[in-house]
């Protein structure tokens, strides 16, 4: 389990590909090298944001960018790595039942190949989330997909619904949640679909 890590970077820069990765706490000797590094050095670039979001939430986002050295890692392949990045988030989410809002605060680190400016991370991790949060989230709460206890061939139903995901936004459907609903009460709807 331990080489996975190594395994994909490694086959990422063999490809001639770049690699931005979450650096999370079961890599520890990793994880502390780096949060060492970032007490000891200063950082070279920082970049700041703030979003009012959908759904009552606030975010303040500050990300810090160190350059890396060869050897600072632990191990010969962290070498491959030239950019450490810590995002800062301040969240305010606004708690309809307690008619108050609620903060949290937290910290991530990300190791890049690329030597990049803050704002420029800031916004490839971003997008990274964009994805997750339009496609893994909503095939995970919409369509149940973790809670599937299809055992054989799991792979075919999981195309199937990354195909009425892209079906329903292919045709403009902005809410999930309700086209599946307006598609279970009527098969002509989803058979006037474009693309079918």
């Amino acid at each position: 389990m331990h080489s996975t890590p190594k395994k994909t970077t490694e086959l990422v820069i063999a490809t001639g590909n770049h690699i931005l990765v979450q650096l999370k706490r079961n890599q520890p000797l990793l994880h502390e090298a780096m949060v060492e590094y970032t007490q000891c050095h200063p950082f070279v670039d920082e970049h700041h944001t703030h979003e009012i979001g959908q759904r009552n939430r606030i975010e303040y986002r500050t990300a810090q960018v160190w350059h890396l050295p060869p050897g600072v890692g632990t191990e010969p392949w962290h070498d491959h790595f030239r950019t450490l990045i810590r995002v800062q988030r301040h969240t305010e989410r606004f708690d309809t039942r307690l008619k108050d809002w609620q903060a949290s605060d937290e910290t991530a680190y990300y190791l890049c190949d690329l030597i990049l400016p803050a704002a420029q991370c800031n916004q490839a991790i971003r997008a990274h989330w964009g994805v997750e949060n339009r496609t893994h989230h909503v095939r995970d709460t919409r369509f149940q997909e973790d809670a599937s206890q299809i055992r054989r061939n799991p792979c075919i139903f999981a195309l199937l619904r990354s195909f009425a995901l892209n079906l329903m936004r292919f045709n403009g459907v902005e809410n999930i949640s309700l086209g599946l609903y307006d598609n279970a009460l009527s098969l002509d709807r989803v058979l006037a679909y474009e693309g079918l």
